[in-house]
């Protein structure tokens, strides 16, 4: 595997002075953790040079976001909701508002509150297919929540009895859909199969302002095709029951490139999107809309970790699985790295390394592989890239290992997928 970064690996020079801002990291008296004021810096190398940071830092690459979102309100057919869940950073939301988007698919009470303090204009969609009684109420009368998604009888039965049988509700039926095509699948939980739909798709229909259907293809789709297939079982179905479809929601899925998984360009989903949208007329009077995720945010956030010990291939750091890197775990992604070294040249020469996390758990393991210079030694910094989506939204405090430092950085991602293809 090669090194996947935009810059090629070697000394970090003293060559930063009177840095215009400097992180201030200092003990949390009251609970003992460390925290780190939000900042600037022009790159993650100056930020490391300027502070030397002991504990995992959280990197925001507001010019990469807005640049992503822009791309996808101009490009895709209808409106874009961002999957809060993916990064639910104030940053990352004020950039995505600030960038056009003004749709946030959220999934609890939780993120409601989060969307409302941070973009107060912002139109949210509960598209979390069971929700608890107390979230609906809030979300509806505390505020304003209209659209909500369900895959039962028992749920929509829970909406309308909550919201007091309102007539303004905009109903998303979830579907279950093949995710053969995506590396994490998302079939298995939520969403009710096309050949029992067609009660719940009626039933819906009768009570709702908006009659949607969403489905979702799976997380990191690696085919667009997969969205084809999606849309004509959902045609099937509408046309089996013979209902008005207001809204065609086509999920998340759109993928980010990682070492080792390159997928099609994020054009050639949109231009396979539009066509099956041009040559199926039942939805040419529907409102599209989609849920993207990872593909808006990932690649404008990275996470910068320092080398506590190596054991030959062995690499033991301050963040892991119970982290920022829990997709490094269990769903065992690779993610683009690069070493920082103060006052020295790193090696030219490449070896593939595995993680080892900060908490005694022994599944706090990455086994990657990740590919470094092979002199990478206690001290040195390592910038993990792609971990805008899932990265610093998965956090946990397990252990006593946590770290909510945060920057701003301007300098540009290690991968994009708008290089790549």
């Amino acid at each position: 595997m090669k090194n996947s970064t935009t810059e090629p690996p070697g000394s970090l020079r003293n060559t930063v002075s009177n840095p215009s801002h400097t992180v201030q990291i200092a003990k949390a008296p009251s609970k003992g953790r460390l925290r780190a004021t939000k900042t600037k810096f022009s790159s993650v190398d100056q930020l490391v040079f300027a502070t030397r940071p002991d504990m995992p830092v959280h990197i925001v690459r507001p010019a990469t976001i807005t640049s992503t979102a822009k791309w996808f309100l101009k490009q895709f057919p209808g409106d874009v909701l961002f999957a809060v869940k993916t990064n639910p950073d104030p940053i990352v939301l004020a950039t995505l508002a600030k960038a056009g988007v003004a749709h946030f698919d959220v999934a609890s009470l939780g993120e409601v509150k989060l969307v409302a303090e941070n973009v107060p204009s912002a139109e949210m969609y509960f598209m979390h297919p069971v929700k608890s009684r107390e979230a609906i109420h809030a979300a509806y009368y505390d505020y304003g929540v209209r659209s909500y998604s369900l895959d039962s009888l028992e749920e929509l039965t829970k909406i309308l009895q909550v919201t007091g049988y309102a007539r303004d509700l905009n109903l998303y039926v979830r579907l279950s859909i093949p995710n053969e095509h995506a590396a994490m699948s998302l079939c298995g939980k939520f969403g009710v199969a096309t050949h029992d739909a067609a009660e719940l798709l009626i039933e819906t229909r009768k009570v709702a302002a908006k009659l949607g259907v969403c489905f979702h293809v799976g997380s990191q789709c690696m085919d667009p095709s997969a969205y084809v297939t999606a849309m004509a079982l959902t045609a099937n179905l509408v046309r089996e029951t013979g209902v008005k479809l207001d809204v065609l929601d086509i999920g998340g899925g759109f993928p980010s490139v990682y070492p080792g998984m390159t997928p099609p360009s994020l054009s050639s989903y949109m231009e396979t999107i539009r066509a099956a949208l041009k040559a199926e007329p039942l939805f040419a009077s529907c409102q599209i809309v989609c849920e993207p995720g990872r593909a808006l945010v990932a690649e404008g956030g990275s996470t910068l970790v320092r080398v506590e010990l190596r054991k030959a291939g062995m690499l033991y750091i301050n963040d892991g699985v119970y982290g920022s890197l829990f997709d490094a775990g269990t769903p065992a992604f690779v993610y683009p790295v690069r070493a920082i070294r103060m006052g020295g040249e790193v090696s030219q020469q490449m070896q593939e390394f595995s993680f080892y996390g900060p908490t005694c758990d022994s599944l706090d393991v990455m086994h990657g592989p990740f590919t470094l210079p092979s002199d990478i030694r206690e001290g040195d910094w390592i910038e993990i890239g792609q971990l805008g989506a899932y990265g610093a939204t998965m956090r946990t405090n397990f252990n006593g290992f946590r770290s909510d430092a945060t920057v701003e950085v301007a300098d540009k991602p290690l991968l994009s997928i708008f290089g790549t293809n």
